[in-house]
């Protein structure tokens, strides 16, 4: 996979980035601290590629995905994704993940056995923890199995993932978040 550009974008998340291939998308950063710190994660990420105007599709990606905390309920599965880096179990991760619909999660062990591999949870959760397409790869959407959050490997950390299950409505809007 070699990436050919990347930009940056604003969401009800704050500033976010998104990589692209000729055959995908291929990473998206979620926001961090600031938008130059996120360019450089992204920049980090994408050796050789370069901060460029998206083509027509990755634009239609990115106002989706924008349009998606802003309450849509567009569930982002028909986006094309260059996984061409990364392993097989983590490709049956993502795909299964991918399936989640915005407003509901699943659990680390319900992914694992929907892969008929009961008892592989950590597993899941470490492959979650390597998505290199958060929001499209929705791993902010997996839940341990009694419904707590923990390690969100995004800049703030599970209140990021709080925020963004609350934006899209699977948890109370008026639950306490750091935002």
């Amino acid at each position: 996979m070699t990436a050919a550009g990347f930009t940056l974008f604003d969401t009800a998340i704050g500033c976010c980035a998104l990589g692209w291939s000729e055959a995908g998308i291929v990473d998206v950063n979620l926001p961090e601290a600031s938008p130059e710190r996120t360019r450089h994660r992204i920049a980090g990420r994408l050796p050789g590629a370069r901060e460029q105007q998206p083509p027509a599709p990755v634009r239609q990606t990115i106002e989706r995905v924008t349009a998606l905390f802003d309450g849509s309920g567009d569930d982002l599965a028909d986006v094309e994704l260059d996984l061409s880096g990364v392993g097989d179990f983590h490709r049956d991760v993502y795909r299964v993940t991918r399936g989640i619909r915005p407003g509901t999660t699943l659990s680390y062990g319900a992914i694992a056995t929907e892969l008929r591999l009961p008892g592989a949870a950590r597993a899941v959760g470490r492959a979650l923890g390597h998505n290199p397409c958060p929001i499209i790869v929705p791993c902010h959407r997996v839940l341990a199995a009694d419904g707590s959050m923990h390690g969100f490997s995004a800049n703030g950390g599970v209140a990021t993932k709080r925020r963004m299950l609350q934006l899209e409505g699977a948890l109370p809007a008026d639950e306490p978040t750091l935002f």
